[in-house]
């Protein structure tokens, strides 16, 4: 007779591992979600009626070409701003918002050295609340809006990754470094340009600009010098600027030279251009620019910031340092063409 086999126990020799429980979410975490769900949140729905998106047609090699770009309105009555990018080589084009609203507009002016221009149309928009970009930090939150690749209203958020950062723009010879450009890690595409970068609060802080890398975009900021350059561009759609003709960097100045004037640096002349202001003044290369009209020089950023349209044609003082002394030379600036 045969036997049968004894039974065995399904149970495994030796101890048991618990089954993994999943940790509570802990309330600080979940807190800080909400917070930055909520804070995202309103800021889209603050700003999402105020990003417009742009359609041009523009002339490339006698053939029409389509371009696409993103706008924010800035007064109820119909400007917007964009980047200059966006609308070169175009005066028309129609804007489309989220409310279904498709209005033609025209390009009031542009300002390639600041890749800002300045469209309008005929309606009534919600303007945005235009903000400060000088009162932002290092890893504060930041959100994209605009309409990349086409997909209208499309939000990003992200941090500021870095301040001060230049941009260098151009305008057929003509070139310029576009100061305190914002660097963020909130996505950007093609389409983004010109779009709105905000604050938690929901103000405009910059207008994207330029996807220089994966989760490294940049915008130009919303200051006191922007707002002058719209105003110019409303007021008489172009931006006048003042012209040295020198070309230059930063350099230390001689340690006796810079106890006496309070500061290290100066803008070394490297090139002056023929026929130039600075040429005429009798600049030499290899001078070091500390002053322009009583207002103190240490590099490029300061030069930029004071050859505004106000100088043009206007006699102001040029203090360089030449060898161990200061030489103040007489200057008239001409208009940036």
């Amino acid at each position: 007779m045969a036997l049968a086999a004894p039974l065995r126990d399904p149970t495994p020799a030796g101890p048991v591992s618990p089954e993994p429980v999943s940790p509570e979410p802990d309330e600080d975490d979940v807190a800080v979600l909400d917070a930055y769900s909520a804070a995202v949140s309103s800021v889209a729905e603050t700003l999402i009626p105020s990003v417009a998106s742009l359609r041009v047609t523009r002339q490339m090699g006698g053939w029409p070409a389509a371009g696409a770009g993103s706008a924010v309105a800035f007064t109820p009555d119909g400007y917007l701003v964009t980047s200059a990018h966006v609308v070169a080589g175009s005066d028309r084009g129609m804007a489309a918002f989220v409310d279904g609203r498709e209005l033609e507009f025209r390009v009031v002016g542009r300002d390639p050295l600041s890749d800002l221009a300045v469209v309008r149309t005929s309606g009534d928009l919600q303007a945005a609340r235009l903000g400060d970009a000088a009162r932002l930090k290092v890893g504060q939150l930041v959100v994209a809006i605009g309409n990349p690749l086409g997909f209208a209203g499309s939000v990003t958020a992200g941090v500021v990754s870095a301040l001060g950062r230049s941009l260098t723009t151009r305008d057929g010879r003509s070139s310029r470094l576009v100061e305190n450009v914002i660097q963020t890690d909130a996505a950007l595409n093609p389409g983004n340009s010109g779009g709105a970068l905000a604050d938690s609060r929901g103000r405009v802080v910059g207008i994207n600009t330029a996807v220089a890398g994966i989760g490294l975009g940049l915008a130009v900021p919303i200051d006191a010098t922007t707002r002058q350059i719209l105003s110019s561009l409303m007021r008489d759609g172009r931006v006048r600027r003042a012209y040295l003709g020198v070309v230059g960097g930063t350099r230390p100045l001689p340690a006796a030279l810079a106890h006496d004037l309070g500061r290290g640096r100066g803008l070394e002349v490297v090139q002056l251009l023929d026929r130039s202001p600075a040429s005429s003044a009798g600049v030499r290369p290899g001078d070091l620019i500390v002053e322009l009209d009583g207002r103190p020089i240490e590099g490029v950023a300061d030069l930029q910031r004071l050859l505004v349209g106000e100088l043009v044609g206007r006699r102001v003082g040029l203090r360089v340092a030449r060898g161990n002394k200061v030489v103040e030379l007489p200057l008239t600036p001409s208009e940036l063409v």
